[in-house]
């Protein structure tokens, strides 16, 4: 198995490039050498959401280190397994301003689980198999290793660290969870009427999509998932509902303002899925499933918090449904009855202009014609509507979510399809994210690496000129970027890529045919509508179900308090029973 290892050198860190060198002859190792260090990391990144393997990037000090500061906010922000090694200058210069030197142990604390400084060289082993330890087990997370020089260039007896040898005193994930817990979601699981799984990164991180399936099959509960947790259930399934969200399905959104239970899985409850927080699943009881107890109850207390590895919590629930014989509920189908009927009344749509091409239109063609690549993007309009179009399976979604990082797709896609060199990659990009990272298309060059590229062009900062439309009266205040625009078939050309442009419709089949039979990198630039808005979109402050931009008009029935002649009132939410003692109202 060879490890591949991402990075830039520079003088701090020539000591261990040299023996890199060496261990590169040897074999077992591969260094790809990017343009840039963000590039780096987020090779490294991509590379880990690609396998679930620890990705690994080098930096030297100074600049190279600070440069790599992005790269490590996207992973830490997505909880993506990475260690990182950045070169500093010798022990006794830091603290002294020496030539570039900066503390990115200090600059970097608050967004990497674990960092180390090394200070004997004797420590070199046990803190590199910490690392791996820690980044990769728990709630995953980037790993910084900071070695000064002097430290590189010490000789010293090396003991290896044989893998899962490691121990590290009072760090002990919580893996299995409470099973008075787990009996509990269970209860309200086969009482609820209208349930809904809310699944994100934790299932995919864990491998736990086959377990999400075989209860969502089991109790006949639809699922939805966040732009991180795509791929976590099979998205033609009948019961998988899409991306809820800012801009998830219309019947996503309304299904989530519903549900009387929510089983979230790995959630965080952050605001570009539950918009107004108060009002997020409001007619909810919530089982929250996270192995990260900080996440438990922090933005939304859960009537059952579960601790807990996600794969490990719903084998055993799925256990304990076994020993109790648990069958199939029939409660549910007055519930999937409503969603089906918002599927069929606001449905995404694909729209079709007279005299240009759609973006949407660019990206169905791309899932027609390779469903079962990895894709990866960059962040913006490209990026949801991709995320709204595309049927990904596990581990093929590769997307900046938390931190949002214009400029990941294309290295990120280098990363994956260095660890996955026989599976198909390819990047969507657009033509404002593309440009913050384009000088990595000289690594697809040097080492051949087969990534296909294609930029969704509008001339915009699309999503940006979509707020100010929406809610800045119209001011497209440095959001046009059609000065200056490169031609970027010449750009790829000028790095010995294949370049192509598609203007209309027409072009479209043939050009995504041509572009995937090509045996090497390919840069495709989309020519699509100036001025297409990403929708549905719920508006900052809003509840989910009160989305904009929907196919035609929609109102949410109005909520009432109904008296349940058994337990007094509650808010029912409309539906035809009580969801707290389930007498038919």
């Amino acid at each position: 198995m060879v490890l591949n290892i991402f990075g830039y050198p520079g003088g701090a860190i020539l000591p261990i490039y040299d023996e890199l060198y060496k261990a590169e002859s040897a074999g077992g190792i591969q260094h790809i050498l990017v343009r840039h260090e963000q590039g780096a990391a987020h090779a490294a990144d991509g590379y880990a959401r690609a396998t679930g393997k620890v990705g690994v990037c080098f930096a030297t000090s100074g600049p190279g280190a600070t440069n790599l500061v992005t790269g490590i906010a996207t992973a830490y922000m997505d909880s993506i397994p990475m260690v990182i090694v950045t070169g500093q200058v010798a022990l006794a210069a830091i603290g002294n301003d020496a030539f570039q030197e900066t503390d990115i142990y200090g600059i970097t604390l608050p967004i990497v689980k674990h960092s180390y400084v090394v200070r004997a060289p004797q420590r070199h082993g046990t803190n590199c198999g910490g690392s791996f330890y820690i980044a990769n087990t728990g709630r995953p997370g980037p790993v910084l290793i900071d070695v000064p020089k002097d430290v590189a260039l010490a000789v010293f007896d090396y003991l290896p660290v044989e893998p899962g040898s490691v121990e590290l005193p009072g760090y002990s994930p919580s893996v299995k969870g409470n099973p008075r817990k787990i009996a509990q979601a269970l209860h309200l699981m086969q009482e609820s009427r209208c349930p809904l799984f809310y699944v994100v990164e934790s299932a995919i991180a864990s491998d736990a999509h086959g377990e999400i399936q075989q209860l969502a099959e089991l109790f006949n509960i639809p699922v939805t998932t966040t732009l991180m947790g795509i791929g976590a259930f099979d998205e033609n399934h009948p019961l998988a509902l899409g991306m809820l969200g800012m801009h998830g399905t219309a019947y996503a959104n309304f299904a989530v303002s519903e549900c009387d239970l929510l089983i979230a899985v790995g959630a965080r409850f952050d605001d570009r899925v539950a918009g107004k927080l108060d009002e997020f699943a409001s007619h909810a009881k919530v089982i929250h499933i996270d192995i990260d107890p900080a996440e438990v109850g922090k933005n939304r207390a859960p009537e059952v918090p579960i601790v807990g590895d996600v794969r490990q919590v719903l084998i055993e629930l799925l256990r304990l449904c076994q020993e109790e014989g648990c069958v199939a509920p029939n409660q549910t189908q007055a519930w999937l009855t409503k969603i089906n009927r918002w599927r069929e009344d606001y449905p995404l749509i694909v729209p079709q202009h007279a005299d240009s091409m759609s973006p949407q239109e660019v990206i169905v063609e791309l899932s027609r014609q390779a469903p079962d690549a990895y894709y990866t993007t960059d962040v913006g309009q490209h990026q949801m509507w991709a995320a709204q179009f595309l049927k990904n399976g596990p581990r093929r979604w590769i997307s900046s979510a938390g931190l949002g990082t214009m400029g990941y797709g294309l290295p990120a896609a280098m990363g994956a399809k260095v660890a996955l060199p026989h599976e198909q990659v390819i990047c969507i990009s657009g033509d404002s994210s593309f440009q913050m990272n384009l000088q990595e298309l000289g690594t697809l060059a040097q080492y051949g690496i087969n990534v296909k590229t294609v930029i969704i062009n509008n001339g915009w900062q699309g999503m940006v000129r979509q707020w100010q439309q929406a809610f800045y009266q119209e001011r497209y205040s440095s959001s046009n970027m059609q000065a200056a625009m490169p031609d970027f078939e010449l750009l790829a050309k000028a790095y010995g890529i294949k370049g192509m442009v598609i203007r209309s419709r027409d072009e479209l089949p043939d050009a995504i045919a041509q572009m995937l039979a090509h045996n090497g990198p390919v840069l495709v630039d989309a020519h699509v509508t100036k001025d297409e808005n990403c929708y549905p979109m719920v508006a900052p402050g809003k509840n989910n179900s009160q989305m904009i931009g929907l196919p035609k008009q929609q109102k949410l029935e109005p909520i009432e308090l109904i008296y349940c002649s058994s337990c007094g009132v509650k808010n029912t939410s409309n539906n035809n029973f009580c969801p707290e003692c389930g007498t038919k109202l």
